[in-house]
């Protein structure tokens, strides 16, 4: 395999941030020699969720084996998902804001058709249901555990206690019409055909659409970690995947 040097568009306060909790964390468990330094492991964890590089190249780029790499990636993914805030610290960080933006992604995945339960019919492809809260200027305050891609956004709300916890705090939320019938603070559009609703039902609706634009503009930057495009691992690891790059995306974002 040919090895080229390659950069990665990612701080390097953001770098230093991991590989400062990577050395904490191998000083808690009493970690001897590893073949790559805290500073390598870092990077490597990095060059795997921005670009979404397989473990064989990047075992090939830093010198090591492909379990290796595996281990080691896995370790850095372990550290900053433990460091992802709870949705309890983000209504709580929320509290002082106007209002939030409640809208689910869709986590494309590696399946096949007899999968049904990961299988959207929304978005006609595999994934995972992923919910995110923004404040109002569509920074990302939250992330979901994720769950399969049949699951509606309504459901995936529901199970994961986003209404009751924004309910409990009088936080104002702004969602789209998949949460139709969510109740408490959740505010949706009006429901109907364009050419029913009223004058100032159709206005109020063009000014919904607004507010939750920026969530959609919130999703893109998350996504700029590209492993998040086309998730190839077990379904079990992405919820860890999702807190870890949530963790970063908010390092950077400070």
């Amino acid at each position: 395999m040919l090895v080229y040097p390659s950069g990665i568009d990612v701080s390097t306060s953001t770098l230093r941030f991991l590989s400062g909790r990577l050395r904490a964390s191998r000083g808690e468990h009493g970690t001897r020699w590893r073949r790559l330094s805290t500073g390598r492991q870092a990077l490597l964890a990095l060059a795997h969720l921005r670009h979404g590089h397989t473990y064989a190249q990047l075992a090939a780029g830093f010198g090591v084996g492909t379990s290796t790499a595996y281990r080691y990636i896995a370790e850095a993914v372990e550290v900053l998902a433990a460091l992802a805030p709870t949705l309890a610290e983000a209504v709580k960080a929320a509290s002082t804001k106007a209002f939030v933006i409640l809208d689910g992604t869709l986590l494309p995945i590696d399946r096949i058709a007899a999968d049904r339960p990961f299988y959207s019919g929304k978005h006609k492809k595999h994934g995972m249901n992923v919910q995110v809260i923004t404040d109002p200027a569509g920074r990302v305050l939250w992330a979901s555990p994720a769950l399969p891609g049949a699951v509606h956004d309504i459901k995936a709300a529901r199970t994961h206690g986003i209404i009751d916890a924004l309910e409990e705090a009088g936080m104002r939320c702004w969602a789209d019409k998949g949460y139709r019938g969510a109740g408490g603070t959740i505010r949706v559009p009006y429901w109907g055909r364009w050419e029913t609703l009223s004058a100032g039902q159709q206005a109020a609706n063009r000014s919904h659409a607004k507010i939750r634009a920026l969530v959609e503009r919130a999703m893109a930057t998350l996504k700029t970690w590209r492993l998040l495009r086309k998730l190839r691992c077990s379904t079990t690891r992405i919820t860890s995947l999702v807190q870890a790059i949530l963790t970063l995306h908010l390092t950077c974002s400070n």
